[in-house]
């Protein structure tokens, strides 16, 4: 006890104490002068009502406002009121990927009451194991050199190289080989990161060209001739227009265009990567048709368009000349986007109002394509929020012959719904080139998410058609689903949009 107390002891106690007391004296000093300084800046500003009537203390607005868009989904939201996906629809994504037990207890969270709800018409005999189908094959360009041939139902949607980083590009390429279903390179170009893994890719052209342009912008044969000579390359697909920004070109941030992309694109590194609204040599069906037959030839495999569905008299148009040129001239596919798909960056005034969605849209198109006796020829493709079965169901229901995804997929990765995708701040390294944030992103790990949701998908698809009696998703029909009305009542998909028989539209046709 005396050393404990001995004046050398002492003495260390007492200086430490007043450097201590120092320290804080300090720091309490600086913090009162940061609030002093910040005071003054806030009373003398003008751009900011909140901060000069409350310097200082108004400030924490933005922070609250920021840390709200994660605190909601953790602690307020419910599991089924959340935008753009709610907890329930994140939470089965996420399962699926990381392959584990998807089954719940106890009863659904899900109101069956809503109008617009989806129900599916169990059959009293429903489709026994043994008896049950793969999906078949799907032939996509019948009249092209090399037409694709493929079983694939639910694939990867278009996310460029650049919006997405280079990690999540290896992820879902690798994830697309083994689970066997394709990837669309989106508008910005095919990298080494889609070849590498050796999966079927869709190669998509947007308004700006990107990989296939010349020095001055124009779509250039020779490069679209060194892309289709890559085997993976499977079909083209001339991006019109897309879901979340109907109208206006894809936006990638000049912090995002690096020296790789730039090269890759065609552009200008460190630049705003701004599409045109529109293709500046597309201004008409017959210039669409013409672009199509022109690209098919060149590279000698399947072409399609991707565009989200507002006025339809056009689509008339179009079909009317594919029967005046020859079913040949007609596209492969039709990939339609709905109004609530998404995107890295778009105006909101956009995203919240135009364009028609899918549920509208899909049984819109296809019926026209019915009227015309082009169903069969053209394959349909739905894109737009479909991250879960019943989605992918339903598209099936309304005559879809593929699903694609993109922010499914980024679920799959390990998105966590930031909302910040476009900037380069993506905690979960999907949607940034910050090496920091990318660490976290293992695409090995990745790889095996993607394929365990493609493959659960498929399988729990195949589930809800068993239950409606058919032996695989594509013999789905739309008398297999119920929409839920007003009166909380539902009614047969195939009341509500019949199908359209050819003859109705030969009487028209030939008058």
């Amino acid at each position: 006890m005396d050393n404990l107390f001995s004046p050398e002891t002492t003495h260390l106690l007492i200086n430490t104490l007043g450097v201590m007391a120092v320290l804080f004296l300090l720091t309490v000093g600086a913090l009162i002068i940061t609030v002093i300084v910040l005071f003054i800046i806030d009373k003398r500003q003008t751009e900011h009502t909140v901060r000069r009537n409350y310097p200082v203390i108004g400030r924490f607005r933005y922070l609250f406002e920021h840390l709200g868009e994660f605190f909601r989904q953790y602690f307020f939201a419910m599991d089924r009121e959340e935008l753009p996906f709610n907890r329930a629809e994140r939470s089965w994504a996420y399962r699926a990927a990381k392959n584990v037990d998807s089954t719940i207890a106890f009863g659904s969270t899900r109101s069956l009451t809503p109008a617009g709800s989806v129900l599916f018409v169990n059959c009293p005999f429903p489709t026994l194991s043994e008896d049950a189908a793969q999906p078949g094959e799907v032939i996509l360009g019948p009249y092209c050199r090399q037409p694709y041939k493929t079983r694939s139902l639910f694939n990867i949607s278009g996310m460029s190289y650049g919006a997405l980083s280079k990690p999540a590009i290896q992820a879902l390429s690798r994830g697309a080989k083994k689970a066997g279903c394709w990837m669309n390179t989106g508008e910005g170009g095919v990298s080494s990161y889609h070849l590498e893994s050796g999966c079927d890719l869709v190669y998509q052209i947007g308004t700006a060209k990107y990989g296939v342009r010349d020095s001055s912008g124009h779509l250039s044969d020779e490069k679209l001739k060194a892309i289709a000579d890559h085997e993976q390359i499977r079909m083209f697909e001339i991006k019109l227009s897309q879901g979340a920004k109907p109208g206006k070109g894809g936006i990638l941030p000049g912090e995002k265009v690096t020296a790789e992309i730039a090269n890759i694109r065609g552009i200008n590194i460190g630049e705003d990567s701004i599409s045109p609204n529109g293709h500046p040599d597309i201004n008409s069906v017959e210039d669409l048709l013409d672009m199509i037959a022109h690209i098919r030839d060149v590279t000698g495999k399947p072409v399609g368009f991707k565009a989200v569905i507002g006025s339809s008299a056009w689509i008339d148009s179009m079909c009317s000349l594919i029967l005046a040129r020859g079913i040949e001239s007609a596209p492969d596919f039709i990939t339609i986007d709905s109004a609530d798909g998404g995107t890295g960056a778009a105006p909101q005034s956009l995203m919240d109002f135009v364009g028609l969605p899918l549920k509208e849209s899909l049984p819109l198109v296809t019926n026209k394509l019915n009227q015309y006796g082009l169903r069969k020829r053209i394959k349909v493709i739905g894109s737009g929020k479909m991250i879960t079965p019943s989605g992918v169901a339903w598209a099936l229901c309304m005559g879809a012959d593929f699903v694609v995804s993109a922010r499914g997929f980024m679920f799959a990765l390990g998105c966590i719904q930031a909302l910040q995708c476009n900037k380069n701040t993506c905690p979960t390294g999907i949607t940034t080139h910050n090496k920091k944030l990318q660490f976290g992103l293992d695409p090995s790990n990745k790889a095996e998410r993607v394929a365990n949701y493609t493959k659960n998908m498929v399988f729990e698809v195949g589930a809800i058609a068993h239950s409606c009696g058919v032996k695989e998703p594509r013999r789905l029909k739309r008398s297999h689903a119920h929409i839920v009305s007003s009166d909380g009542l539902s009614q047969a998909i195939s009341e509500i949009h019949p199908y359209a028989e050819v003859e109705q539209i030969k009487v028209i046709v030939d008058g």
